[in-house]
């Protein structure tokens, strides 16, 4: 085993394919530029549910990045991943020859998988027969397929699984990735995740545990985090896959170092299926292991992106659990929900928002919580409202929580050698 106390992780890669952006530079344009990803659905006929939009990713092919046969055989969640891995491997300049095949591993993961796929199968079964079902819904609607179509693709040998654990799904896959690179058995791993809920069951299913914004007359503004207003989360599809490697690889084989992963905290709630647990107790555990973990103290956070969902319960309580971490000092630290432009990820949601605290770190600037017009008393920090902001950033801290009370908390810092 690696001596764990003097690895290093950082991030040499990240693919973004989401509703407010394809590849990295134009997700970010859009969460500067306070774009909102929200309209209504296209993927299906909508009328008859309570919420009739979501955010899409807008002009995606997948025979841009994969072959076409390849494509057809895949749910969109798995378009998603190997899309935005593709990115991230050409970012990070992976190619044959500076890397080992058997050292480079997958950890990838989605909160609901192939829900695109297994709908209308379901539906040829019961009007048609068994032997109308496709030969390939398994393959396709397996949540682990996705981290399996990327090691094939480009032949990664590596320690090759998913994760998946709702919400917080990307984030857990990052840090147990990051696990990994401090066992000493990989030198580089791919990790992240995707979603693709948009079906009649996913909206209808969201709609009946009360979760959605049924704002269908203004979906734009729909997604409002810790705004008094708010009226629960808007849905999005996507993908986010970050390349990790020890220092001591990246810079042997001269990669680009965005950001350093510097730390990695999660916790269990142990109390409801899909409410906080009281005072975000859980959420406290989690940011506190995440900032222990990274050698640091409260006083070194300089931006947290929060989960901040625009639900009731979730944006007061991820407030208090804020202020529980950061005492007085939470009043100090600019906080923005970036799922008031993108919408919720879901599985994927943790990957987007930690590229999100990485591109704040490398540019200077903190992405705006949108749609905040009316302040709650019972969420009452900064929250970063509808314009972006210039801020010298070292340290960030990103929070995803997902239903079953999977906290997951990721901390990273500017890099320096």
């Amino acid at each position: 085993m690696a001596d764990v106390s003097k690895q290093r992780i950082v991030i040499t890669g990240m693919g973004i394919v989401s509703p407010v952006g394809i590849g990295l530079d134009a997700f970010w344009t859009g969460l500067l530029t306070g774009r909102s990803g929200a309209g209504p659905i296209s993927r299906f006929d909508a009328s008859e549910h309570k919420t009739q939009f979501a955010c899409e990713v807008k002009d995606f092919d997948p025979k841009d990045y994969m072959d076409r046969k390849m494509a057809r055989r895949m749910d969109p969640f798995c378009q998603f991943a190997v899309a935005a891995s593709g990115l991230a491997v050409n970012m990070a300049g992976l190619t044959e020859g500076n890397y080992e095949p058997d050292r480079v591993g997958v950890v990838y993961g989605s909160g609901i998988g192939g829900l695109t796929t297994y709908e209308p199968q379901v539906n040829k079964l019961a009007e048609a027969g068994p032997g109308k079902v496709s030969p390939f819904v398994i393959p396709m609607l397996i949540g682990d397929i996705a981290a399996g179509y990327i090691s094939m693709i480009h032949q990664f040998k590596g320690p090759n699984y998913s994760v998946q654990s709702a919400c917080a799904t990307a984030s857990n896959s990052i840090g147990v990735a990051a696990m990994h690179l401090l066992l000493g058995d990989s030198d580089i791993v791919v990790c992240g995740g995707a979603e693709a809920p948009l079906t009649p069951t996913g909206v209808a299913g969201f709609n009946a545990a009360m979760a959605l914004s049924t704002r269908n007359d203004d979906p734009m503004t729909a997604s409002r985090p810790f705004d008094k207003n708010r009226d629960g989360f808007v849905m999005a599809e996507g993908g986010a896959t970050f390349i990790l490697e020890t220092e001591e690889h990246a810079r042997a084989r001269g990669a680009e170092i965005l950001a350093e992963l510097a730390g990695y905290g999660f916790s269990g709630d142990a109390y409801h299926l899909t409410a906080p647990a009281p005072h975000g107790e859980g959420a406290v555990r989690s940011m506190r292991a995440a900032i222990r973990n990274a050698g640091l103290t409260s006083d070194d956070i300089d931006y947290i992106n929060a989960h901040g969902t625009s639900t009731a319960y979730n944006d007061s309580t991820e407030t208090e659990a804020i202020k529980t971490v950061f005492g007085d000092r939470a009043y100090k630290i600019p906080i923005s929900s970036t799922k008031s432009s993108t919408g919720h990820l879901l599985g994927a949601a943790g990957g987007v928002e930690l590229a999100a605290c990485v591109q704040s770190i490398r540019t200077g600037k903190l992405a705006p919580t949108i749609n905040y017009e009316t302040p709650d008393p019972d969420c009452d920090l900064d929250y970063v409202p509808n314009t972006p902001r210039e801020a010298d950033v070292e340290v960030a801290l990103s929070n995803t929580f997902g239903f079953g009370g999977h906290n997951a908390t990721l901390v990273v810092r500017r890099y320096q050698a």
